[in-house]
This record gives C-alpha cells, sequence and structure tokens, in this order.
C-alpha cells in the first residue's frame, strides 16, 4: 500500500525533500506560491529586471508522480494538514518546511511569479532614479544589496548602517578584513554601531528623499532606502498546539533525526527548527536529505538512522555582485576563508540558477 507523505512549503527544504521521495510514496506538496522563488536571487532580480525570471520555477515538472496543491495551511495535527481553502490531507508523515519571511525585496512578497515580477521591475523603476541609498542592516542581505547596487550603478552613493559595532561577528578576521577592503574598493559607506532615532518616514523601496537622525546626532539624507533585517518564523498554522509547541520565536523544537519532537512520522526542516545555526537555504537542504533518507527507510519498514549535525564553525558565501564577495567554509581542521573565486563559481556568478534549473526540470527548456 503506498504511503502519502505530505510536505507543508515548496522552499529549498521542503523542494528538495519532495522531489527526493516521489519515486518512494505519494507525495503531496503544499505551498502559496505558483513557482519556486530562488531568494539568493532576488536581489539580482532587484538591480537587473532582464534577470529576474531566472529566479521563478515552476513547480509543474518537479515532481513525476506527486502532486502539488496551492494552498496555505492552517492547521496541522498529528493526522495531516487543514488548508486555507478548507481542503484536507491526510498524511502517514508529515513534513513542516515552511521556512521564515524576510522583508521585500530579499523575499518577494506576491505569491504569484507575475505578480513578484511587477514589483521587482516597479522598485528598480524607482531604485534606478535615486542617487543616495540608504540601507538598515549590514547583515547579508544588506551587503549583498550593496554589493549588487554598486554592479549596475557604480555612481550610486549607497550607505549601510547597523547598531552592532562589528560586521558578521562569529567570523573569521580575515575574512571580515577583506569584507571592509571590497566594499571600501566598491564605495560603499558601512555605518556600523549607527542607531537611527527614527526609521524613514518614507516607505521602504519608494523614491522620495528623506533625512533620517542618528542617536550621535548626525544627519542622513538619502533618496530611497531599503530594510534589510528581522526574520519571521512561518510557522502561524501550529499557533493552534494540535501538533507541537512552539518555541518563544516560534521554532519548532526537532530530535537529532530531525524529527518534531514527540512524533516519529513527522519532520521539520529549515528556518522553522529550533537547531541552533545560522538559518541559510544551504542548511535546510542538508536537512532535507536527512529527511528523505529517515522516511524512506520507514517506508522500508526500517529504522530512520540518519542524523543531523550542526556544523560547529559558521559558514557563508556572501557575492557583491557577480564578481565580488567573500566565504568561509567549515573544514575538519576549522573555519577556512575561501578565495573570492571561489565565492564566484559556487553562487555569485548564477546565484545558484543552474542548480534549480537541473531540479524542476528547466534546464533542458532554457
Amino acid at each position: 500500500m503506498s504511503r502519502t507523505v505530505a510536505v507543508i512549503g515548496g522552499g529549498y527544504g521542503g523542494a528538495a525533500v519532495a522531489k527526493a521521495l516521489d519515486a518512494e510514496a505519494d507525495v503531496v506538496l503544499i505551498d502559496p506560491r505558483d513557482a519556486f522563488a530562488n531568494a539568493s536571487g532576488a536581489l539580482r532580480a532587484l538591480t537587473r529586471p532582464d534577470w529576474a525570471g531566472n529566479m521563478f520555477f515552476p513547480y509543474d515538472r518537479l515532481l513525476a508522480r506527486g502532486t502539488v496543491i496551492r494552498d496555505r495551511a492552517v492547521s496541522a495535527d498529528p493526522e495531516g494538514v487543514t488548508l486555507a481553502s478548507g481542503r484536507r490531507v491526510e498524511a502517514d508523515y508529515l513534513v513542516l518546511a515552511t521556512g521564515s519571511s524576510y522583508a521585500y525585496p530579499a523575499k518577494p512578497a506576491a505569491h504569484s511569479t507575475g505578480e513578484a515580477l511587477d514589483d521587482l521591475h516597479r522598485t528598480h523603476k524607482e531604485l534606478a532614479g535615486a542617487d543616495r541609498v540608504l540601507i538598515a542592516g549590514a547583515g547579508p542581505v544588506g551587503l549583498e544589496l550593496a554589493g549588487e547596487i554598486k554592479e549596475v550603478w557604480p555612481d550610486k552613493q549607497v550607505t549601510i548602517v547597523d547598531p552592532a559595532g562589528e560586521v558578521l561577528p562569529g567570523f573569521e578576521d580575515e575574512m571580515r578584513e577583506d569584507l571592509h577592503r571590497q566594499l571600501g574598493d566598491l564605495g560603499v559607506r558601512l555605518r556600523l554601531g549607527t542607531v537611527l532615532t527614527a526609521p524613514p518616514a518614507v516607505e521602504s523601496g519608494r523614491a522620495e528623499t528623506f533625512t533620517v537622525t542618528t542617536a550621535g546626532g548626525e544627519e542622513i539624507t538619502a533618496d530611497i532606502w531599503f530594510r534589510a533585517y528581522g526574520v519571521d518564523v512561518n510557522s502561524g498554522y501550529l499557533a493552534d498546539g494540535r501538533l507541537t509547541t512552539r518555541t518563544a520565536q516560534g521554532h519548532v523544537p526537532v530530535t537529532e533525526n530531525l524529527n518534531v519532537s514527540g512524533h516519529d512520522h513527522v519532520y521539520a526542516v529549515g528556518d522553522i527548527t529550533d537547531l541552533a545555526e545560522t538559518k541559510r537555504a544551504g542548511y535546510a537542504m542538508q536537512h532535507a536529505e536527512v529527511v528523505a533518507q529517515n522516511i524512506a527507510a520507514q517506508l522500508r519498514g526500517e529504522r530512520p538512522a540518519a542524523v543531523y549535525r550542526a556544523a560547529a564553525d559558521p559558514m557563508i558565501l556572501l557575492p557583491l555582485g557577480p564578481r565580488g564577495g567573500v566565504g568561509q567554509m567549515p573544514t575538519p581542521d576549522g573555519p577556512s576563508v575561501v578565495p573570492t573565486a571561489t565565492v564566484v563559481d559556487y553562487k555569485g556568478a548564477d546565484l545558484f540558477t543552474g542548480r534549480f534549473a537541473e531540479m524542476f526540470g528547466t534546464a533542458d527548456s532554457e
């Protein structure tokens, strides 16, 4: 008898689990979007609208046997999931893969590809006409956005502000020094330890000249600004407690096998998990491998044995446009700083477009 695996969320982790188990079970993938959005490409899609279509991959060729339902989960329990449409999906195995939300444009707000592209084109026009750009947040998103802007418009004045006293704390000094150097070469103004007394009165992503004041009394004037901080876990459908109790941050407690605590047939991957590691697409896809192995074992009547071990050292590949960037990878001997060429080859040149074209079956139609 075939078993049903319901995967809630078609992002990096969810799509990978669904594809890996497609031949093993009746897979049902549930996502409100009409296509997978490779958020790694969102900032380039903003600055280069001719490239923007590369970040979306329709779900229709992801699965050979399974079903994709375009809907949103409103409740989950040990037997399945209830959707916003009122539809009920009963499942033998459940995978929670709903990820997190982030300020636009780093993640698209619209659920349809057409609307998301329209949003990006509209914001591109606003940005194109602005001479001075303020980015609030010096994390990876803010830094990547600055790099993409400078690649297309090298003469724009780009200022990044952040209350933190250092950039990318916890990473190797050598990598952070190289990051400072590259930002300096690009002409990006990095203002660390800078607190704004109030956010800009203008909507993020809309061109209108404004002035903000720092806690030190200095004024910064710009023509457009972008918010590059604040992650929200997409776990509201678990608020009723029928499946699990979330942490104060909205995360789901998981075991080393990535089971949702208390359930041997329910799993979680990606940003929704309570794992003590940076939330990144690469980790979500590693989680997916473990979960797919464990469910496949259970389908064969075996005990799930795959275990996920969070990396001891932080990992990052941070492009600054298609030709620059910094990176750090874990090795058996500790963290290793990787050269810019490696960052470009692995990520910066195409932002994983080729990898997902293969995964979603669009590579042969390019």
